[in-house]
């Protein structure tokens, strides 16, 4: 006997997005690609582009509370590789960086201007791979598709940070308004002379 009384409410249906602007607390976790990264914790972590010599961390994102919980959508961010900055820096690593830090900072509560020692020690990681499972307050978008075979996809918009109004309901997993993106459909943005960024 099966008692299916206590089961889940069914999940939406496959393919369908979670609303613009969705805000929630996502857990993160990276599916390894079998290229080794620049610490010996990294090995076998990372995924290589296809089109450039960019590496790549593979992460899958589920909704970890609220009325989206277990949804899940997939981003990669680059860790080497790609195109340049002026200094000879990765740009997408720059990007990838960011995100990272403010991944830590949401997830333990740290104030992203506390730059005391206690709070700079939390943002050392000995490899890539510690950001492994990592849980933090997400604000999500729906990226418009590169082409019309393509369907859109959720991916981050930006990481909740403490001090943002939104934080500590997030954290709490209370549901809390969205903030749509509205981001345009990426081959008007190729058109208007900017260059397509390099992920």
């Amino acid at each position: 006997m099966y008692d299916l009384n206590d089961a889940q409410p069914q999940m939406g249906p496959v393919g369908e997005l979670i609303p613009d602007g969705t805000f929630a607390k996502v857990r993160m976790t990276i599916r390894p690609g079998g290229v080794n990264g620049a610490t010996p914790m990294d090995a076998g972590l990372l995924r290589a582009s296809q089109s450039s010599d960019a590496k790549m961390l593979d992460c899958e994102f589920t909704v970890v509370e609220g009325p989206f919980a277990r949804r899940k959508f997939w981003q990669n961010f680059t860790v080497s590789g790609g195109k340049l900055d002026d200094k000879g820096q990765s740009k997408g690593w720059n990007i990838s960086k960011s995100s990272f830090r403010a991944m830590i900072d949401s997830a333990l509560g740290l104030d992203p201007r506390d730059e005391s020692q206690a709070a700079k020690q939390k943002r050392v990681i000995q490899g890539l791979k510690q950001l492994d499972g990592i849980a933090f307050a997400a604000r999500i978008m729906v990226e418009p598709a590169s082409s019309p075979q393509y369907k859109d996809g959720n991916k981050l918009a930006n990481v909740v940070l403490l001090g943002e109004p939104q934080y500590a309901a997030i954290m709490r997993g209370e549901t809390v308004t969205p903030e749509p993106v509205n981001a345009k459909p990426r081959k008007a943005a190729e058109t208007s002379g900017q260059p397509a960024p390099a992920w």
